[in-house]
């Protein structure tokens, strides 16, 4: 694990770095997919050990862009996926982590979430992801998507409390999760895994950003990251298909934000006053 890049803990006692590599939308077209690779290994090299992806993505084309990238040095790496709630069933599960582990060459996962709420009742999912552990398929699990209700829910069932994180879309231009998710979670020990930490590059063109990028010479997406990881108990998952993408979010970890900073992005990005429904997409 890279010294450079700082840790959260899990409910587990397990650290794991606040900022690693997302994986959405890779696997869709082949002609991206050597750089795809060659993104993710220099992440690898710079530090960045933490690899998001699920089954959806791509229908299963970004684990198996993963399985190329990760091929060799699977030890040092953290590796989470995700089922899909119609896969969620006792059955379902066991079936969808197999079809997982085959695409990602692997014969475990360090991270295993349900992506999001489906009808399949909860405590099913539960029993199906301890037995996934038992069996040394997974080493832990979370969810993905859940607001706070949905939490108190999972944490009230049997083994539910084994949660050990929760993926949600948060940004500073989606801060809906500060009003109580967050504290909940902070309270809790659970971290809050972002996704779409710069809105799918939105931030990085959006001009509020830019007096305080020019503070730091850094870019406004450096910035929306840095502000991101600066948030207590949540770890960044940006994706990166280019090498210089890369590099640029692995320095926004040097970014030190200052009150002056914060407050500035407070009056850009004003946070919840109400409460609001989680945000997806």
């Amino acid at each position: 694990m890279s010294s450079k890049i700082r840790t959260t803990t899990l409910p587990s006692g397990e650290p794991v770095q606040v900022l690693g590599q997302g994986t959405w939308k890779m696997g869709e077209d082949i002609r991206r997919r050597a750089g795809e690779i060659n993104a993710l290994k220099l992440g690898f090299d710079l530090g960045m050990t933490l690899i998001d992806t699920a089954e959806m993505y791509a229908s299963g084309g970004a684990e198996e862009v993963v399985a190329e990238a990760i091929a060799g040095r699977r030890d040092d790496l953290f590796l989470v996926s995700k089922v899909l709630p119609s896969n969620a069933s006792r059955a379902g599960v066991a079936r969808a982590c197999e079809n997982s582990l085959k695409r990602l060459r692997t014969d475990r996962i360090d991270l295993y979430l349900l992506h999001w709420p489906g009808s399949v009742p909860l405590s099913e999912t539960v029993e199906a992801f301890e037995a996934l552990k038992k069996a040394g398929k997974i080493r832990h699990w979370g969810v993905s998507n859940f607001d706070t209700d949905e939490m108190e829910e999972l944490t009230g069932l049997r083994s539910g409390g084994n949660v050990q994180t929760n993926q949600v879309l948060y940004n500073l231009s989606r801060r809906g999760p500060e009003f109580d998710l967050a504290p909940w979670s902070r309270q809790r020990g659970i971290p809050i895994m972002a996704y779409s930490p710069v809105e799918q590059g939105a931030l990085a063109r959006n001009t509020r950003l830019d007096v305080i990028a020019a503070r730091h010479n850094a870019t406004a997406a450096q910035i929306a990251l840095a502000w991101v990881v600066a948030q207590p108990g949540v770890i960044a998952i940006p994706k990166a298909s280019s090498q210089e993408h890369v590099r640029q979010n692995v320095a926004a970890l040097d970014i030190k934000l200052t009150s002056e900073d914060f407050a500035d992005l407070d009056r850009a990005f004003p946070p919840p006053t109400r409460k609001r429904g989680l945000e997806m997409i």
